[in-house]
């Protein structure tokens, strides 16, 4: 059994704990209003917006030594709604992994919709939850936690993949947001 702490009650944070729990693994999911109770998590999701990610890092500084880090962010310019937020040559992920240096950065879940990940399917194909990342270990406990919880896992390569995953996670999400699929749809892995 793990222990698990969720930063972000959103949508997001609530499907990731229901998956992270049916497992088996026990989670703290904590709001924008808990900010003084502690990271007693051996992993930290990070489920919030990537704007606020820094706000996040700043409350909790020093607690994310050591610890597992999942990015599920996708840095869109909410400006203007054409974009990421990020350098071409980077991702959230790799700006964050820069942050943390004493904690294990990876990325996952932002190719997933809240709806894909509490049901376990994207139509007619299980969800696959896609990781990415520079430390194996890291990847792999994900993976376990998440097969665990009854969905699929994919190593989707090093760091440096992250910026594709959040570019796909853009592409489904304007395509969600111009209800060319739905917010229950989204795309599916066939092995």
């Amino acid at each position: 059994m793990t222990h698990i702490s969720i930063v972000g009650k959103g949508n997001m944070g609530q499907a990731i704990s229901g998956v992270l729990t049916k497992g088996g693994n026990t989670v703290d999911l904590l709001g924008s209003g808990d900010a003084d109770k502690p990271l007693s998590g051996e992993i930290v999701i990070l489920a919030v917006p990537f704007p606020a990610v820094d706000q996040v890092l700043g409350q909790r500084a020093g607690q994310f030594d050591g610890k597992i880090v999942v990015d599920i962010s996708n840095p869109v310019d909410f400006e203007t709604f054409d974009g990421l937020a990020v350098p071409a040559d980077s991702s959230a992920t790799a700006e964050i992994a820069r942050k943390l240096p004493n904690a294990r950065v990876i990325k996952a879940f932002n190719t997933n919709f809240a709806a894909t990940l509490a049901s376990g399917s994207v139509g007619a194909l299980e969800t696959t939850v896609s990781i990415a990342g520079d430390d194996t270990n890291a990847k792999s406990a994900l993976a376990d936690l998440v097969t665990a919880g009854g969905l699929k896992a994919i190593d989707a390569g090093a760091l440096k993949r992250a910026r594709e995953l959040e570019a796909l996670g853009f592409l489904q999400i304007t395509l969600a947001a111009a209800e060319k699929i739905s917010w229950t749809g989204g795309f599916g892995i066939a092995g």
